[in-house]
């Protein structure tokens, strides 16, 4: 009787423990881990009536088209979760977010085009991520951001045309990366792959899959072996031009900067003012062949060739000028601090304090100061005077510049 007794309430003590839903086997390993197999019984959701303490969760090979945000709310504390091999196509968010304990994630062969992969930020733990055989077309640079402990990502059979540059930033316990059979377009968006792969202690297995679809010149070729000189990050210089001689058109003076540029692809320009009043960004120019501004701000003219004019420049315009190169490889800017000075002979003064100083046409002079390079290059202070012809005059409206007569002047063609 006491036998009987004893396993009597042996049974009623792990009788929670080892629910389990009719589809499903449940035991519990040597290691004192409860698994759950449901895989190959054509299921079509993930099941209820699952033990809370279930840690391993297999739901392979069944017919599940969708994982809800509470698919696994049952199942807290699960570590390995088996999701291959069936027909999944959508994924709520949230629906992976509780799972905290999560260390092995399947999701390989189904047919997620969109995952929610905020996630994984609750998933730190996660070592192994599969996604494989899937639809995905594009990631989220931080997409794995949070899995330090990841140790096996794979990527493979998808539709990746592209990944942005530091997708696999932050991952340092990543020891295996499959990326081939990706239709991969090899513009130098990925450039910064093949520079990774070179130094990366990562194994990429079947590196030489990783293949180039585009553009048509590398076809075929390993995203590995893509040219150097096909890309290259840009380079830029910014330039000051002096107030321009015979131009006494408008009270006032003109400030104009010259930004060069070179890289491959040929860099954008952008420029990035900074006054004590507004902050103002210009993507790329405003001036259009005929001569008409595109942009409601026709106070700031920016060309095609790189040449940004600023007539009438005034106290209210000084401030922080960059300009920016940025093409598929990467982005490179340099500032220019401008300033207006106030004394009635600052060339003069300027010489006293610097014989180098410029002194341009006697109107207008300036003064190149070093300022900290660090971040975004050369940074030079200019500091320039208000024609004296302007001080004399009565304090009314400026007359506008004619746009066609500053181009003249500035030797610009549109």
């Amino acid at each position: 009787m006491r036998p009987l007794l004893y396993y009597l309430v042996l049974a009623a003590i792990l009788w929670p423990c080892l629910a389990c839903p009719s589809p499903c086997s449940c035991s519990t390993k040597k290691n004192g881990r409860l698994l759950a197999e449901c895989a190959y019984k054509d299921l079509q959701e993930v099941p209820e009536g699952l033990s809370s303490n279930v840690t391993i969760l297999t739901l392979s090979a069944n017919r599940i088209s969708w994982l809800g945000q509470g698919s696994f709310a049952e199942v807290p504390e699960v570590q390995s979760l088996w999701l291959g091999y069936n027909q999944i196509g959508m994924v709520e968010p949230g629906a992976f977010a509780l799972l905290v304990h999560l260390k092995n994630l399947d999701l390989s062969h189904n047919k997620i085009a969109d995952f929610p992969w905020q996630d994984l930020r609750n998933i730190s733990g996660l070592q192994i991520l599969k996604m494989n055989n899937n639809r995905l077309s594009g990631l989220s640079r931080d997409a794995f951001r949070s899995l330090k402990d990841l140790r096996s990502l794979w990527l493979n059979d998808n539709e990746l045309t592209t990944l942005a540059e530091g997708t696999f930033d932050n991952l340092p316990s990543l020891s295996q990366l499959q990326i081939f059979n990706n239709p991969f377009n090899c513009s130098c968006k990925v450039f910064w792959l093949k520079k990774w792969t070179e130094r990366t202690s990562v194994s990429i297995t079947k590196g030489g899959s990783t293949l180039c679809v585009a553009p048509a010149r590398l076809k075929g070729r390993a995203v590995t072996d893509i040219p150097d000189h096909h890309c290259i990050a840009p380079s830029v210089q910014l330039t000051y031009l002096s107030n321009l001689d015979n131009t006494i058109m408008y009270d006032g003076l003109t400030l104009t900067l010259h930004c060069s540029v070179a890289g491959s692809p040929p860099p954008e320009i952008r420029w990035k003012i900074q006054t004590s009043s507004r902050r103002i960004e210009i993507n790329g120019p405003n001036v259009a062949r005929d001569g008409n501004v595109k942009q409601s701000q026709e106070h700031f003219l920016v060309f095609k060739n790189g040449t940004m004019a600023i007539p009438n420049f005034s106290k209210e315009d000084e401030g922080t000028y960059t300009c920016l190169a940025v093409n598929d490889v990467g982005t490179r800017d340099v500032s220019v601090n401008v300033a207006l000075a106030g004394s009635e002979n600052p060339a003069e003064d300027l010489l006293r304090d610097d014989p180098q100083a410029g002194h341009f046409a006697g109107r207008s002079c300036y003064k190149e100061v070093e300022m900290d390079t660090s971040g975004v290059g050369e940074k030079l202070v200019i500091v320039y005077h208000m024609p004296r012809e302007s001080k004399s005059r009565a304090g009314g409206a400026l007359p506008q510049v004619h746009l066609r007569t500053l181009l003249l002047a500035l030797g610009i063609m549109l």
